[in-house]
Order: C-alpha cells, then sequence, then structure tokens
C-alpha cells in the first residue's frame, strides 16, 4: 500500500511538472490597418514561431476592444498571437 501512494504522488508531481504553462513568445510587428468595425487588425510581422508560420501580412482578430483602440496605423508593436475557436487572435500585447 506504501508503495501504491508513494506511486501516485510520482505521478502526480511529474503530471504537474509536464503541464506547466511555457512563457508566450512576443512576436514584433507593425501595424498596417485597424478595422474597429470587423474587430480586426492587419499586421505585418516577424515570424510567429509558436505558430509555424513565416513572416508575413495577416489580419487578426483580438482578444478583446480594448486592444484595437490601442493600436494605430504604423505603431510597431509586440504581440502574442494563438488560434482562438479556429481565428487567429491577438491574444497579448505590449
Amino acid at each position: 500500500m506504501k508503495y501504491f501512494l508513494k506511486s501516485i504522488g510520482v505521478a502526480i508531481v511529474i503530471a504537474l511538472m509536464s503541464s506547466s504553462v511555457v512563457a508566450a513568445e512576443f512576436t514584433k510587428g507593425v501595424v498596417k490597418k485597424v478595422n474597429m468595425k470587423s474587430h480586426k487588425v492587419t499586421i505585418i510581422h516577424e515570424e510567429l514561431k509558436d505558430l509555424g508560420m513565416p513572416a508575413m501580412t495577416m489580419v487578426f482578430r483580438t482578444a478583446d476592444d480594448a486592444m484595437l483602440e490601442k493600436m494605430n496605423v504604423g505603431d510597431k508593436i509586440e504581440f502574442v498571437a494563438d488560434r482562438v475557436k479556429g481565428k487567429l487572435t491577438v491574444i497579448e500585447l505590449k
């Protein structure tokens, strides 16, 4: 019984360590267009390593409208993008 409980404890620790959150990597970009009506922003960006995408110009949704309000055409930004419900979305903004 003692061995069994010890094994479960080790398994829990390993599971917690493997599921730890990895810090998101920010990508540099320049805002090309902000469309408040469609809640989208066009960004000329460097490689999105986390998503396996090369540098290009893309349209993104934003996690919330407050992000859009902070962006202006020509702004140099750093952001984190991810797929949210299948849509490329800016989820963090510096």
